[in-house]
């Protein structure tokens, strides 16, 4: 609030508070005396006393007046606090644009802004997860209002650059067996958001999905994997064992990089699997358009976890929406910004997995999809 001085002895407005107000200086000037002579001309006759003090009201009540007619506007003109947000991911910019998408729009429909009350620092390893930890600690330095995390590994990178940061995980696997949180419902820490799992049933019900279009005879199956991606070591048992429940014998296929892909293809194809599981991370997930393509070329069904895998040439996916998981995050972030402890925001499970089915692909590998099949599939890729 504005507050105007008097000038003692005879109280009448201090002309540098009213320029201070917001008066034109002449009227700050001259306004008492063109007061006065203002009411002379309309036919007051007033001691100089009672003048004073008619005077006095009379700037008081222009002042409060001039006051509640411009403090709206001040009070909007007020800039508010810009937010920083952290976004870090192992794979490249161009992969993830989509994603990038989903968690902008996420953030806008909560009514964030970016470049005007949040900004976010983009860090992409490029696919080499090496990278993480600087771009982590760059994060850390740039002192980030919360940090925001793809797969694991991102995670554990943001973790280990700081434990008072808050971290929001877009897409973990496992978070309580990766030791990120202490429960699902309490996460503890500096850790909450988005896992893309509900347990060890959806490794069986790909294995069941494929089974239904595989061609029969071949009871080995391979799976391409990646073995330094700490939750695989936990999926491969758990695919291997469903496996077993279905009679199938599983084939590893290790790939760390792109240089991997061609071996781990040629030993694959030398015992001619009926089928093929992508069990995806940041890398696969970086690649997956040339495991589509050498997938097609060895004429391999293969099945992975998310619908991107689909549309870069394998037949089918089953998983949750990441697109999905990237929009819910916001709403951690979203939260963490308006004061919540992300130790005390359970950790949130998809409810929905996507069926999705490429036909193009099932075309180029001579394979008919049942009907009963493509009644289930959430979406048809032609």
């Amino acid at each position: 609030m504005t507050v105007v001085a008097m000038s003692p002895p005879n109280n009448r407005l201090n002309p540098t508070a009213l320029r201070a107000a917001g008066y034109p200086g002449r009227w700050a000037d001259q306004g008492p005396a063109i007061m006065m002579t203002s009411r002379a001309h309309a036919g007051f006759n007033e001691s100089p006393a009672r003048a004073t003090v008619v005077i006095t009201a009379a700037a008081w009540l222009a002042v409060l007046i001039f006051y509640l007619l411009t403090a709206p506007v001040a009070a909007a003109q007020q800039p508010g606090k810009v937010y920083r947000i952290g976004y870090l991911q192992t794979s490249t910019r161009q992969e993830q644009l989509h994603m990038v998408k989903a968690f902008e729009e996420g953030l806008r429909d909560l009514g964030y802004r970016v470049g005007q009350n949040v900004v976010i620092e983009y860090h992409f390893a490029e696919a080499h997860p090496e990278r993480l930890p600087g771009l982590a600690a760059d994060l850390v330095r740039l002192n980030v209002d919360v940090i925001v995390t793809g797969i694991n590994s991102n995670t554990a990178a943001a973790m280990k650059a700081t434990t008072t940061i808050p971290i929001v995980m877009a897409n973990s696997v496992d978070p309580v067996g990766a030791g990120f949180v202490e429960t699902l419902a309490r996460p503890g820490k500096n850790v909450t958001g988005v896992t893309q799992d509900t347990g060890n049933e959806v490794f069986g019900k790909r294995l069941e999905l494929l089974k239904e279009i595989a061609p029969r005879g071949s009871r080995e199956w391979a799976v391409l994997w990646n073995p330094t991606f700490g939750p695989n070591q936990g999926r491969w048992k758990a695919t291997a064992d469903a496996a077993q429940k279905l009679g199938l014998t599983l084939l590893s296929a290790e790939m760390q990089g792109l240089d991997d892909l061609e071996p781990a293809f040629a030993s694959i194809t030398k015992k001619h699997p009926g089928g093929l599981v992508v069990m995806s991370d940041g890398v696969l997930f970086t690649y997956r358009r040339q495991i589509g393509s050498m997938a097609i070329k060895n004429r391999l069904p293969a099945i992975s976890t998310v619908s991107e895998y689909a549309e870069a040439g394998l037949l089918l996916t089953y998983g949750a929406s990441l697109p999905g998981l990237w929009y819910r995050s916001a709403t951690y972030v979203d939260k963490i910004l308006k004061g919540r402890k992300p130790g005390d925001l359970p950790i949130e499970q998809p409810t929905k997995f996507e069926l999705v089915i490429n036909l193009k692909t099932a075309k180029a590998l001579g394979l008919t999809i049942p009907p009963s099949l493509l009644q289930r599939a959430d979406k048809i890729l032609e």
